[in-house]
């Protein structure tokens, strides 16, 4: 475990976008990360939410995420309560617990950059504005996108967020996006 203040250091030095934990962070992507995003579990669920939002344009996409925004606190939240309790949610909550903390969240894209599972609920529902997913699914299968090191507000852990293409076992086509929570104080 990396004391906290060498965890600060790395986040400034991350500010300059670069990301000590690189080396790390990339094994973990084409280890643990990838097994996650090629599972029959993810794939499925990406590819049924692609057959049914294929068709959505910007307006669609922008009433969605303003809906998901709306619901984050409130009591009523059809659309966040729909989500977390897909199978392919329950399988991500599964696989942040049995990381013993390594992993802060898991979530799963579409091709739009549409939440399709996850673990926990995130502040928004569309995620193809932001460098997550720019920089992973619309740059092709094998993409890995590493964001810097930031502490986490909630738990005042020092996290990178990690994300890779999620693509078609059967045509290696780019299909959606994981994004992983990693808590860089607990890597070797």
């Amino acid at each position: 475990m990396m004391p906290l203040a060498a965890a600060a250091m790395g986040l400034a030095v991350c500010s300059a976008s670069a990301n000590e934990f690189a080396p790390q962070l990339t094994e973990l992507a084409n280890g643990d990360i990838a097994a996650i995003a090629q599972s029959a579990e993810v794939v499925a669920a990406v590819k049924a939410q692609n057959a049914e939002t294929s068709g959505y344009d910007q307006a669609k996409i922008d009433a969605l995420d303003k809906q998901w925004r709306a619901e984050v606190g409130a009591s009523d939240q059809p659309l966040i309560s729909a989500t977390l309790a897909k199978p392919a949610s329950v399988f991500l909550a599964g696989k942040r617990e049995a990381s013993g903390g390594l992993f802060s969240e898991i979530f799963v894209t579409d091709a739009k950059g549409l939440n399709v599972a996850q673990s926990d609920v995130t502040s928004d529902y569309w995620q193809g504005d932001e460098a997550k997913w720019q920089k992973s699914f619309p740059m092709g299968a094998g993409a890995i996108h590493l964001g810097d090191v930031e502490q986490d507000e909630s738990t005042q852990a020092y996290q990178s967020q990690v994300s890779m293409t999620v693509t078609d076992p059967d045509s290696g086509e780019p299909i959606g996006a994981i994004t992983v929570g990693v808590n860089v104080e607990l890597l070797n």
